[in-house]
Parts: C-alpha cells; structure tokens; sequence
C-alpha cells in the first residue's frame, strides 16, 4: 500500500507539473477573459489614477518649490524687518541721547543763571548792608563828633574872648572850603 500511494503521489506530482493541452487552452481562455475584462474596466482607471498620482507628484513638488521661494522670501523680507527695527531702535536711541543732553544742558544754563542770580542778589545785599553799616557808623561818629566837641567847646569857651576867636576861625576855613 506503501507502493500505491508513493505511485499516486508521484502521478499526482506530475500531472501538476505537466501542462496538458486542454489545460493549457482553459488557462489561457481565462487569462484572455481577466485580460479583456480588466483592460476595458480597470487598466484605464488604474492608468488615470497613476497618471493623476503623478500630477499630484508633480504639483505638490511645484508647491513645495514655491513654498521654499515663499520662506526665502519671508527671510529676506525679516532681515529687512530685523534691519530696519535696528535702525530706527538707533535711531530713537540717538533721539533719546540728544533729548537727554539737551534737557541737561537747559538744567545747567538754568543752574547757572539762577547761581547769577542768586549772587547778584546777594552782592546787592551785601552792598546795601554795608551802606547801612557804613551809614550808622558815620552816623555814631558824627554823634559822637558832636558830644565831643560840645564837652570841648564848654570846657574851653567858657571865656567869652575865646568864643570870639574860635567863630572866626571856623569862619575863615569855611570861606576857604567854599573856594576850593
């Protein structure tokens, strides 16, 4: 039994690997048919549908060309941005320097006239109470020029001779005074 199933097996082997005509004619019927079959309903939606993958290749990389000019573009136009925001930051820096220096030289001029003024008005200060002191000073000499010589005068004209000389006396340098 051994023997019958090794022969059938081997038959069976070599009737799968033998291509009989019959065969061969059915394969080749059904492979006309599916050929036919796929040609007329689905070789020309498979052809669109690569064709259409291709165009949707083709445009995405188009896009992303565009795309890529687009960013260039984009930092092109931000390193015009970043430059023109350095700028006017400079720009507004220097403003701010100049504005600064101005206000401290204003600061200073009103510094220095208010320190003039304040001077101005301590110099005439200082003049007007040295007039004052000068004034009483001569005011307290005269004063006392006068108890002087009033205490001079009545000790020593207590003769009425000597009275007499001292008018004259005074009266003569006066004219003399007046000359000159």
């Amino acid at each position: 039994m051994a023997v019958g199933h090794t022969f059938c097996l081997k038959t069976l082997i070599m009737n799968l690997l033998l291509p009989h005509t019959g065969t061969v004619i059915w394969m080749l019927i059904s492979f006309l048919t599916v050929f036919f079959i796929l040609k007329k309903f689905a070789w020309k939606p498979v052809l669109d549908a690569l064709k259409q993958r291709e165009h949707s290749i083709r445009d995405a990389l188009t896009s992303a060309d565009e795309a890529k000019k687009e960013i260039e573009k984009l930092k092109s136009d931000n390193a015009k941005v970043i430059l023109n925001a350095k700028a006017e930051r400079e720009k507004i820096l220097k403003e701010a320097r100049e504005f600064k220096d101005e206000i401290i030289n204003d600061a200073r001029k009103q510094a220095t006239a208010e320190g003039e003024r304040i001077m101005e008005n301590t110099r005439l200060a200082i003049k007007s109470e040295k007039e004052s002191a000068v004034k009483e000073i001569k005011d307290h000499v005269a004063a006392l020029s006068v108890y002087i010589a009033e205490k001079l005068l009545k000790e020593k004209l207590a003769d009425s001779k000597d009275q007499q000389e001292l008018i004259e006396k005074l009266f003569n340098d006066a004219k003399l005074e007046l000359r000159n």
